[in-house]
Order: structure tokens, then sequence, then C-alpha cells
């Protein structure tokens, strides 16, 4: 369906978006560059998320890791059958999208403070386009610091562009397990904070990537006099229906596809605390 006011499609059913590009970023995870078939859905912001169909299979929600316009990017990691089709396309193929979905990255209103980026694994790709954005402001935040975590050396998302954003930010990235040419940080992700430069009074944080990484570096930056309201985190459950009708991602009070996925570490905290949910 069009809205003729707007001329955008509605996320009711898929619009279709044809494949410009596919990137491949390491043997798991490809990035695909999407462009509407006819009109465009909604312009997505950083964080918000797509549900992506690959026709006779099923579709996923899949986080947009770039916005250019009408086209759209993700990246997708092979874990099951639907994700399996998505990272095997082809240039020219085409799939369905619903969206935008869920709650995005809220950069600062004052300017000036500091921003710190933390990423675990595929959590890189929401963050994406908030990293870009504040590389392409300079002078508008304080310090930009990029923490990166991945599994292995061959994990890291975004090598290549990771390089270019050290000329307007601070990239650190660190493995759980190197090769013997990994030159860089072994450890936790939590572990690059110490080496991260920040006000804690003024620094905005964001954080996405595996639930336990997420606990662990907000309760570090609380414990450093961050304030939990300027601590922004990426929630995921399952997610089915992408409009909070299915209650799959029910996460207490909140269903994470449209109460979320990005919520402060004030409301997120004590949810996360209760082992049952």
């Amino acid at each position: 369906m069009t809205s003729p006011a707007a001329g955008v499609a509605t996320a009711a059913v898929p619009v279709p978006y044809r494949v410009l590009e596919r990137r491949i970023e390491t043997p798991e995870t490809a990035t695909i560059t999407l462009a509407p078939v006819r009109s465009p859905l909604a312009p997505f912001v950083p964080g918000q998320f797509a549900m992506v169909y690959a026709f006779g299979v099923g579709d996923i929600p899949l986080s947009v890791c770039g916005m250019d316009g009408r086209l759209l990017q993700h990246t997708v990691r092979v874990v099951g059958a639907v994700s399996g089709a998505l990272h095997g396309v082809r240039v020219g193929d085409t799939l369905g999208i619903r969206g935008p979905f869920g709650t995005g990255w809220q950069l600062p209103a004052p300017t000036g403070g500091d921003l710190l980026v933390v990423a675990g694994g595929i959590g890189l790709a929401p963050l994406r386009p908030l990293v870009v954005d504040a590389i392409a402001a300079p002078g508008r935040y304080g310090r930009v610091n990029l923490l990166i975590g991945a599994r292995t050396p061959g994990d890291v998302l975004y090598v290549d562009q990771a390089r270019t954003w050290q000329a307007g930010a601070r990239v650190l990235t660190t493995v759980d397990f190197p090769d013997p040419r990994w030159r860089d940080d072994v450890g936790l992700v939590t572990t690059l904070v110490d080496r991260a430069a920040f006000d804690p009074r003024t620094v905005t944080a964001f954080i996405c990537g595996p639930e336990p990484m997420i606990r662990a570096t907000a309760h570090d930056l609380v414990h450093r006099g961050v304030d939990p309201d300027r601590i922004q985190v990426s929630l995921e459950r399952t997610m089915h229906c992408g409009s909070g009708h299915c209650g799959h991602c029910q996460l207490g009070p909140l269903l994470l596809c449209s109460d979320g996925p990005v919520i402060t570490w004030t409301r997120a905290q004590p949810l996360l605390m209760i082992r049952e949910l």
C-alpha cells in the first residue's frame, strides 16, 4: 500500500526491494544494499529495524546498518534458514521489506558532549549509522570513542571502514581468540573502557551486543559516574510480527519491537536483573 500524501509505502505488507550489492564481511556475514522497486518505505533512523522477507522462506528482523536516500543496508549473519537465504542473495534478487520498526538511538541534544559507542559482534551493525553520523559532524560532539569486540579477528565487521573512522574517532578493537597475526587487544570489550577518553558527567553511551556484555558495560559505566539515563542499550528478544501483537519479544512490561529495541539503562537494568525474564 502507498500513502498518496507522503509518497512512501506503509509497513503493513512486504514492500519489494531489489539487491544492488552484496558485500562479504566475514565467512558468516554479508552486507546487502537494497533499493525500492517502486515506492520506498518511510525513512529509518539509526537503531531501528526492518522485517526482511526472503520469498518462499520467511522473514526475520534486521537492523538497518546504512541509509543513503532511498537505499537501505542490512548486515546479516547466518544462524538459520531465513538468514541463510538472505546471506546468499544475488545482485538483482528481490526481497520483501516491512518497516521501520522500533525506537532509534537518541543522540544528545546539547552539543559538545563525549560519545562512547560499545559494540559486541554483530551488535556493531545497528551502531554503524550512528558512528557514521557522528564522524560526519566534526565539532558537534566532544570525543568520539568506538570500542569493538569480536570472537576472532575474522569476525570483526567493517574492517576497511573502521580504518577511515579513525580520522574522527578513537577506535579500539579486541578479540577473544587471536590468531598469530593479530596485533591489537585480546579480551572482553569491557576491558577497553579504561582506555576510552570521555567525561562521565557529559558522555552519552550506546551499547549493543550480547546481553552479558551489555550488562557488564553498563554496570561499569554507572560505577564510573555515568548517569543511567545517558546510557542507551539495544535489546533483542525473538521478534515475529514487528508490530507488538504477537508478544514473542516481551521483556516484562515492554514489547521490544515497539517499546524498544533501544531503551535507556534506567529502564533496562531492573528488567535484566530478573532471571525469569
